[in-house]
């Protein structure tokens, strides 16, 4: 069945395996405070981590009550930047194109890309949850005719082929078989149309994924891919990488910055520091055209 790209939230449960019906559970659930009261300051909630230099003198903040307020808007500001920085990289985008954000959690990520390129936007998650939310500020913003979300799995997501100009993950790859995933953005890319993906991956180099690495999958119940798999993948569906750039030490300021937030650490920064730190874990940004 053929279904119009602004169709909104479908009806019908998405198709999803055992271990995807644990993790759209776990997003169903998830109520994390370095998701929502980052995303408070301006009704953007992103789903993934920060790059740029930190402005660490929100630490020497004498009053706790202001010092909680200005961590937190610095960690917002190197978020935002990390999806302005992705949304970029998508390409010369007219406000007839239409982008697919696959994994877009509460939404962030497609409010900015429209905002920069007046684009339309589809956002798939397999949280429920997450896709109401997230509709739910596209239509406090004013924009719901043009940035919509859905209930589906964005491995099969019954949105048109060719239709899109643009698609991306944001640190979502990591819940998928990546050849799955990759065979579906060349389904919905026009020819020419641009891929674009930031992920954590693990540095095959130093051979089987790190203790870190690991603990970072038990922690988010996901399975960190290697990074020549993304290569590999990319190859067999038809995606071309035109830009590679390692964000690896443009992410270690905000994670430096986190592990100080008293009202907002998770336990996982040590881990991240240590990984990004020992070369054994990297933050990639990959741009690749659909051929």
């Amino acid at each position: 069945m053929t279904i119009a790209p602004h169709a909104g939230t479908a009806a019908q449960v998405p198709t999803q395996s055992t271990y995807q019906s644990r993790v759209a559970a776990y997003w169903n659930a998830e109520e994390n405070p370095v998701n929502l009261e980052l995303g408070r300051l301006d009704d953007l909630y992103h789903h993934h981590y920060g790059i740029g230099e930190a402005d660490r003198s929100v630490l020497d903040e004498p009053d706790p009550v202001r010092r909680r307020e200005r961590i937190t808007a610095e960690l917002h500001r190197l978020e935002h930047a990390q999806a302005e920085l992705l949304a970029a990289r998508l390409g010369p985008l007219s406000p007839e194109d239409r982008v697919f954000d696959a994994g877009c959690g509460r939404g962030g990520g497609s409010v900015v890309a429209h905002l920069l390129h007046g684009c339309h936007a589809d956002g798939v998650t397999i949280s429920e949850k997450q896709a109401e939310f997230a509709n739910a500020q596209a239509r406090k913003r004013g924009i719901d005719d043009r940035v919509r979300y859905h209930h589906r799995n964005m491995l099969d997501t019954g949105l048109p082929s060719g239709a899109y100009a643009a698609s991306w993950n944001n640190e979502s790859t990591m819940y998928v078989e990546l050849d799955l995933l990759f065979a579906e953005h060349a389904r919905l890319l026009r020819r020419g149309g641009r891929y674009v993906v930031i992920t954590g991956c693990y540095n095959d180099t130093y051979g089987q994924a790190s203790r870190e690495v690991s603990l970072i999958n038990a922690h988010y119940i996901c399975d960190i891919h290697p990074r020549s798999a993304y290569f590999r993948a990319m190859a067999r569906n038809r995606l071309v990488p035109v830009h590679v750039e390692d964000l690896t030490e443009a992410a270690l300021p905000y994670w430096e910055l986190r592990r100080e937030a008293d009202h907002l650490v998770t336990g996982i920064e040590d881990t991240f520091l240590t990984a990004y730190r020992n070369g054994s874990f990297q933050y990639l940004l990959i741009a690749a055209d659909r051929v």
